[in-house]
């Protein structure tokens, strides 16, 4: 399954639901939303900084997490960010792959 890290930030009505519902009550909310697509999480940590939190998170495929994200997004509670994530094995594939490419101006 592909794995994403999902950077995200709250609005101040989100801040106020994670008041509200602690830590562990929007872990469950995102294992929720993430399970509604088939995906699972695999990691949750919040912190300080440039993101209010940051998430790894296993998905079917890339329409599910563009689909996730989506929704989450247009509840106007979050701003978020998901990078698809490549292991090492996806990263020698790609380096034993031919590939025809000329620079600019060769």
């Amino acid at each position: 399954m592909p794995k994403f890290l999902v950077q995200g930030s709250y609005t101040a009505e989100g801040t106020k639901g994670v008041l509200a519902e602690g830590g562990t009550g929007r872990r469950e909310a995102v294992e929720r939303v993430l399970g509604s697509c088939g995906g699972t999480l695999e990691s949750m940590y919040f912190a300080f900084g440039d993101h209010d939190f940051y998430i790894v998170v296993d998905m079917p495929d890339d329409v599910s997490m563009a689909a996730t994200a989506m929704a989450v997004q247009a509840s106007g509670a979050v701003t978020s960010r998901a990078v698809r994530l490549l292991r090492p094995e996806d990263i020698d594939e790609a380096a034993r792959k031919a590939v025809d490419f000329r620079a600019p101006g060769a």
